[in-house]
Formats: structure tokens, sequence, C-alpha cells
């Protein structure tokens, strides 16, 4: 088949047009045209009173040969690429071990799901509960402040994308379709179909905790194990080679080919990894607040007089700014029509994040505004960015109350340097609720410098960014991973044999789909080692 890239037609286009424009950028009369599919339909919104939508498509024709030889100075014109998945090998008949994963987020979740394919019968391990039950006791903080530190945003089966906005884009290179191979597997598991061409697919909370069930019980169904409220107290190493894990219950899971794959709030696991000697440093991450705005101010900027066209959606934003003192300001993990949500896995400390539900239609939107620091604004030990995270997170929740309320403050106020007592028209959408305040403190004085300079910036791009009702809530810490397991070639750690390190928590990813990607590298790694 031909692949046809940036076909460009207006918004409200008749249905046959895109088939007559297929024709007419190859050439071809009806006869010749035997089918086409739509691989990938996004839209252009540079001209937001012009909005364009760009199509993705791939076509059967009766002379595909000959339209590649005519048409071959057009780059936007290629042979369909085989996206299709392909098994690296099958578990062995005499296998006796079995592979551990610990962790049932995005990567741990796929890396169970490919071995288990592959007949590895894997063994994951998960701290927290299963997704509905995890969902009650997180709904239990946000509606009534009960805390349960291993059952939270952070921790339990889907990891912490299953309260997020669902997002399932990534910059990441793929060269060999892996990310495909995921989108195919969550419609298998009752994602709705339009993530497989949407150019910015996303599927939402409620939505992914059925699909996380589906995948749990296709990996059972294909004799893998998962065991909730299992967490790993510690690893065996003999001679620089993982041997086992032990569980806080004493129990002793003998392996010698271990995927860690525990996201990036395992805190306590980081703890016992570079106590037991595993490889680990510090690397960069972000500091910051969660903004809220009406959702109506953004579509409004950004699609103009096509606000509110369902083929757009809710709309969305990304931003950077760099800033005199040297520091980067930008937006993260944005999310349309969507809640701000209390994302901590400790008590005493409070953590912003923000989540949508698949429709987007909540009231405000809201994301991140996150400056960007180094291990040279944290130097110490490999571990000293948690310590500087927890710093963070317990000086919010003394600022909020000390109730699990976030301290927030309207921007006019943030702005002018006077604390905020009263909110305007937003009003924020953090549960247990907002405790309004002066923001100074919350973050150091580089970073509240370099955001109360990037918001007007933002504001040139985003007319009414700065206006003064807008909401923010402290803290955003969480945007990565601040420590990084390295690993070698092989995937595996650089001195600990048998132990992979994957997804956001050893710094490998950052989302769902890179971190489900980078599951199915190091499962792939695992299985040609175990099958050697």
């Amino acid at each position: 088949m031909l692949r046809i890239t940036e076909l460009k037609l207006p918004l409200d286009h008749p249905e046959n047009e895109l088939k007559t424009a297929i024709l007419d950028r190859l050439g071809i009369s009806t006869e010749e045209l035997i089918t086409y599919t739509l691989f990938r339909q996004g839209f252009d919104a540079r001209k937001r009173n012009a909005i364009l939508l760009v199509y993705t498509v791939d076509v059967d024709v009766t002379n595909e040969q000959a339209i590649l030889s005519r048409l071959a100075d057009d780059p936007h014109i290629t042979l369909t690429p085989d996206s299709s998945y392909h098994f690296v090998t099958g578990a062995p008949k005499d296998l006796v071990q079995r592979p551990v994963i610990i962790g049932t987020g995005p990567c741990g979740l796929f890396a169970g799901l490919i071995l288990a394919q592959m007949g590895f019968r894997p063994i994951i391990l998960e701290r927290g509960k299963e997704v509905r039950e995890r969902t009650k006791d997180t709904f239990g903080l946000w509606r009534k402040g009960l805390f349960n530190p291993e059952s939270n945003v952070q921790f339990g089966e889907g990891g912490a994308g299953t309260f997020s906005d669902g997002k399932l884009y990534t910059q990441i290179k793929d060269p060999n379709h892996y990310g495909r191979k995921v989108l195919n597997e969550l419609v298998k598991a009752g994602a709705p179909d339009e993530i497989l061409h949407v150019s910015k697919p996303h599927i939402g909370t409620f939505k992914l905790v059925t699909v996380v069930e589906q995948i749990r019980a296709t990996i059972e169904s294909l004799g893998g194990e998962i065991r909730f409220q299992s967490r790993v107290d510690d690893i065996i190493i003999d001679n620089g080679q993982v041997c086992g894990v032990v569980l806080a219950n004493g129990e002793t899971i003998q392996s010698n080919h271990v995927v860690l794959a525990v996201g990036h709030s395992a805190r306590d696991t980081f703890k016992m990894l570079y106590a037991r000697g595993v490889y680990i440093e510090a690397k960069a991450f972000s500091i910051g607040f969660r903004i809220e705005h009406p959702q109506s101010l953004i579509d409004s900027c950004r699609f103009g007089s096509n606000a509110g066209h369902p083929l757009l959606g809710a709309a969305d934003y990304k931003l950077v700014h760099h800033c005199s003192n040297g520091r980067s300001v930008y937006s993260f993990c944005m999310c349309p029509g969507g809640t701000v949500v209390a994302a901590t896995s400790e008590s005493g400390h409070v953590v912003t994040n923000g989540m949508s539900q698949y429709s987007r239609n909540e009231r405000n939107a809201n994301s991140g505004i996150v400056v960007g620091i180094t291990p040279d604004d944290y130097p110490g030990h490999p571990l000293a960015g948690i310590d500087f995270q927890r710093r963070l997170e317990a000086g919010a929740f003394k600022l909020g109350g000390e109730t699990y309320d976030a301290p927030g403050q309207l921007v006019g106020d943030f702005l002018a340097k006077r604390p905020s007592s009263q909110l305007g028209t937003v009003q924020p959408s953090y549960t247990p609720g907002v405790h309004l305040c002066d923001l100074s403190s919350a973050l150091p004085d580089y970073a509240i410098a370099a955001i109360r300079e990037a918001i007007p910036a933002f504001d040139k791009k985003i007319k009414g960014f700065a206006m003064n009702d807008a909401v923010l809530t402290g803290v955003e810490t969480r945007t990565s991973s601040p420590i990084r397991i390295k690993r070698n070639e092989q995937y595996q750690s650089l001195n600990i044999k048998g132990l992979y390190p994957a997804g956001e928590g050893a710094g490998y990813a950052g989302g769902i789909l890179s971190a489900a990607v980078d599951g199915i590298k190091v499962a792939e790694a695992l299985a040609l080692d175990m099958s050697k």
C-alpha cells in the first residue's frame, strides 16, 4: 500500500472530499483506487479561524510501482511501513524459573503482557490494590481527606497514569512501531477505536480502569500471575547477579530475571536499591504549580470562531519560556477540561497533578507550570532529589493547613506579590480543598522568579493566561523521576546482572505510551536472555 501524509482539507469538508483529494494527489482515476484507510487525523490550528484537518491515509491502488516512480520527488508519498508486531522469541519448553516484574503501571503491564504472550508466565508484583479498590481509596483522599500510603494516585494497578489525562502520544523515536502494538492492545482491552488514528489520542481515567482490568485478565489467561498488596522490600543479589526478591510479608520469590518498573514515586524502593549497591545517579526533573483557567478561554484563544467544534474538542496548549535567570519554564501534562488532583504517596505531604476524563468536559483547563532543575540544585548523594521533593511537599502540606488541602493563590496576586484571601471567577477543582495563601515560599526563590516572569510571557501567546482570577495550586514535584538507574545495551543494570530497570521510575520514560514501549523493549531483552 501507499501512504500519503500531510493531506490537508477544510475543517467542515464534505465526506467524499477526502477521496477526491487522494485521487488528485496521486493523479489517478477512481477505477485505479481499490481502497483507502485512515491512519492518522489531526488538525492545523495555526490560523484559528481557518483550521485545517490533516490526514495520513494508506491507499491500495492497481499500479503502485508506477505511481511511486512518477511521484518519487514527493516526500509525502511512500510505501506504507509494516507496523505489525513480531515476537522476538518464545519461552523454552523446559522453562523452570519465571521472570518477576515489580509494578503494574503501563511499563510493568506491557512487559508482563509481552512476556505472557511469548509463554514466559511472568509473576507481577504490585504493592497497591487492584484498580477498582485503588480507585475507592484514591477518592477517599479526594472526598474525605483519608489517605492510604499504599493505595493512592501513585501506587496500585495501572500506575500513576490511571489518574491522569490518559494521553497516548509521545515524542520518542519508535522505528519498530512498538507504540502501534500498545495502541492495538489497548483497543483489544476496550479503549475507543479512535485512538488508532487521532493525532493526540487519550482515554481518560474511568475508561482506563476497565482497560487495565482487561489487560490483567489477558495476562492471567496466558499463565501470568499478578499479586496485589505485595510490596517488594528487598532484592537478593549474589556476586553481581539478582537471584530473587523478598516481599513485605517475608516471602522470597527466586528469579534471575527481575524487571524493575516501580514508577517515579517508589522512594522506599529506590532507597533499598541504593543500599544494595545498585548503580543509581541523580537526574534532572522539574518543580512548579498547577494553573487553572476556564476551558472556554483556552478554546477561544486556540480555535477562535471554531471553538466548540466537535472535531476539535477541548483545546490544549504547549508553552515554554526561557527566563532571564537562566531557568526554563514550561507547561507540563496539560489537561483540557480536567481537574487538579491530590497525588501524594506519603503522609503529611501535598502533591498536585492533573487528570481528565475521556469527555474532557469539566469547566477548567489545567496544566503544570514547572521550572527545570538539575542535580546542581540539590547536590549530594544520588537520592538527594527525593529529599528535595519531600521538603517542598511537606512545606505545601503546612501551607495548606495540614489537612491535605493544597495551598493556592490567584495569578494576579502571585504576580503582584500579595497573599490571596478570596477566589474570583475561577473555582479551583482540587479536592479535598484549596487554602488560599502566599505561594512565594512554596518553591525556591529562583523558581518563583522564573514562574513570575513566564506567566506574562505565556499571556502573549494565549491572551488571558495571566488573568487575575486564574488559580495556582501547589506543589507539582512528580514531573519525572529524580533518579536514573542506569542500564546497558541489554537493558540490564550496569552492575547487577538480571535486573532490568524500566519505565518512568528508572528514568527511561515520560508518560503512558513511552513507559509501555519501554516495557516491551525490556521484555524482549529479558526473553532473549532467558532463551539462550
